[in-house]
């Protein structure tokens, strides 16, 4: 029996991943003013050019019930089973909607098999849990087959980024003003990670430029000790930077080109101007 695979926007997988899996991918949305819009309607440049007006900040919501309901009835009308993959519950309401919407399916569809599971990050970290199960569905695999290799993907991850400010996450309550002003005054540049479900401090450096080598040096350790199976490098607002990260630091890690993949808008609102990279590796890190 075929599985079809459900996710959220703020994976960012490239269009020709979405549609090679044939991967259904429901948009979170964007406030800003009196607009609201799917983020995968907004055009990054100009979206990131009026993110500097700090006037007015937009803010992000999780797709609608109704949306999450038609994905998930659209992917098991057939017959078929269906594995959505979200990000984390501790950093959107998206998971909550989606297991209300698996509810509502399932009592009006007694009997189909549909499951949904929680990926404990966003961007490409959730996206390689995404791709493990589409790649799973594309073998053959059952619905719990494809969950179980999403669950080992999320074991072989990391995401490690850098912010060129604290201010955004001082706006959206991620850290608080007096950790924003202390980092500036002090001229601190942390680098985050996400464990468990939520974005921590993996490091402190002194120079942005420490923390890309910083980066890049703990992802050589970890393929060192676990292998790479694969890996993206992202970029929010200035793709310039990133792919110059990507080509002077990443890939001589890799040993071959990196694709560099934008971030959309209801995650780069949050974190503001940065670079990351995420990758899988071939044994368990965690």
């Amino acid at each position: 029996m075929a599985v079809h695979i459900i996710t959220d926007s703020t994976n960012y997988l490239p269009a020709e991943d979405l549609a090679r899996f044939g991967i259904a991918s429901v948009p979170l949305h964007v406030h800003d003013g009196d607009e609201m819009r799917p983020e995968t309607e907004i055009d990054l440049v100009a979206f990131y050019q009026r993110l500097a007006d700090t006037r007015t900040i937009p803010t992000s919501s999780q797709p609608s019930p109704e949306d999450l309901v038609e994905a998930f009835a659209d992917a098991t009308a057939d017959g078929a089973e269906a594995l959505g993959i979200f990000m984390s519950e501790k950093m959107s309401g998206t998971m909550q909607v989606a297991e209300l919407a698996a509810g509502m399916v399932r009592e009006q569809h007694p009997g189909v098999s549909l499951a949904v599971l929680d990926s404990e990050s966003n961007c490409m970290q959730e996206g390689f849990a995404v791709l493990s199960a589409a790649e799973t569905a594309q073998g053959g695999g059952t619905l719990a087959e494809c969950e179980a290799a999403a669950r080992e993907t999320m074991r072989r991850t990391r995401f490690l980024f850098t912010p060129q400010t604290l201010e955004y996450l001082k706006r959206g309550g991620r850290i608080s003003g007096a950790s924003a002003l202390l980092g500036s005054l002090l001229q601190i540049t942390p680098i985050l990670t996400v464990e468990d479900g939520e974005t921590t401090v993996a490091a402190k450096v002194r120079t942005r430029a420490k923390a890309l080598q910083e980066i890049a040096s703990r992802m050589r350790s970890d393929v060192e000790r676990c292998g790479l199976r694969r890996a993206v490098v992202h970029g929010i607002v200035d793709m310039d930077e990133a792919a110059r990260f990507g080509r002077e630091l990443i890939d001589p890690v890799v040993g071959s080109p990196v694709p560099v993949v934008p971030v959309g808008p209801v995650i780069g609102l949050h974190v503001g101007p940065a670079v990351a990279v995420a990758y899988e590796t071939v044994d368990p890190l965690r």
